[in-house]
């Protein structure tokens, strides 16, 4: 026979002690802190793990080229060892007569050593994808979150004129900006890094207007902060997650378009040891070379995709659904 309940009868919640381990601690609180879960969900998705694998030795590729590759890169070896020009690979290992110097990537038309440059050309490609969105999501976030925060006046002026620069193509803007201010690398990015910022900006001013209305703001503003003290010591740190999802990609997209600018002579110019740069001198050996156009086209391939796994992965992972909703109570 079943008992029924009382429809008036006041419901009984046992909690369970301090000292039980179901009750949880200040420390496991702590340990569910977003970027600790960030972190979780991000090494749990198997490209993300890819990604940083594939980040991880380019950087260490980067900081140890000049250990690792046999040569200088810009060496021309013309009368210092028997090698003719665009020579092929030659790995002793594989079956090259030791008496023939040994070039893992063969050499180049002007007969220096293509592994190492293609090593060194990987410190340009990280430093150029680094420092150019470095100073694109600075001046960035700045306009985008003063237009965001202020509103008005402020907010129509800055968005109209980034919207100018939307306006033009992305790749196309870049090469009339380094036709005018001079071909090379670091112009060219530059001519990269300002015709990324209205994107940064728009991402910032878009993450401030969200949190902006949230009720801490308004509980920052009763206690007596200043608009600046709100802005950057409680919207911005909040606002950052998407910011840091696009500029990971954003680096992607950088060494790629360097990349094009110097293909078509505009940025790095020689003998600087940028893979670009590299495909273009030797274009026309496709056929008769092609180990000196495929190389370096794989060297761009491998880190645009790293960059872009480790985004998408980013991407997942700050997502706050996800994170606040089935993360938290799966962990």
């Amino acid at each position: 026979m079943s008992t029924a309940t009382e429809p008036n009868s006041p419901t009984v919640v046992t909690l369970p002690p301090l000292d039980n381990p179901e009750a949880g601690s200040i420390s496991d609180f702590r340990s569910n802190s977003l970027w600790r879960l960030t972190l979780r969900r991000l090494f749990k998705q198997r490209s993300a793990v890819i990604g940083l694998f594939l980040l991880g030795l380019l950087v260490f590729v980067a900081i140890f080229a000049p250990v690792i590759a046999p040569y200088d890169p810009q060496e021309v070896l013309i009368g210092k060892e028997d090698v003719r020009k665009r020579e092929g690979p030659c790995i002793h290992l594989l079956g090259c007569p030791e008496d023939k110097p040994q070039h893992i990537l063969g050499v180049d038309g002007n007969v220096r050593d293509q592994f190492s440059r293609l090593l060194h050309g990987t410190r340009v490609s990280l430093y150029v994808g680094i420092v150019t969105v470095t100073f694109a999501v600075i001046v960035g976030t700045l306009l985008g979150a003063i237009a965001g925060f202020f509103g008005g006046t402020v907010d129509n002026v800055l968005m109209r004129v980034l919207d100018v620069v939307l306006a033009f193509p992305f790749l196309l803007l870049a090469i009339a900006i380094v036709s005018v201010i001079g071909p090379g690398l670091r112009n060219a990015m530059l001519a990269i890094a300002i015709i990324s910022i209205p994107i940064y900006a728009r991402v910032t001013r878009a993450s401030v207007l969200s949190v902006r209305e949230m009720d801490f703001i308004e509980a920052s503003r009763a206690l007596g902060a200043s608009n600046w003290q709100i802005l950057f010591g409680r919207i911005l740190p909040n606002a950052l997650p998407p910011l840091i999802v696009v500029a990971t990609l954003g680096i992607a997209t950088a060494i790629l378009d360097t990349a094009a600018l110097s293909f078509i002579g505009l940025g790095a110019q020689p003998p600087t040891p940028e893979w670009g740069s590299m495909l273009a001198i030797e274009r026309n050996q496709v056929f008769s070379a092609p180990h000196l156009v495929f190389f370096p086209g794989l060297a761009i391939m491998i880190t645009v995709l790293a960059f872009n796994l480790l985004g998408d992965g980013l991407r997942d992972a700050l997502d706050p659904r996800l994170v606040h909703g089935s993360g938290v109570a799966k962990e």
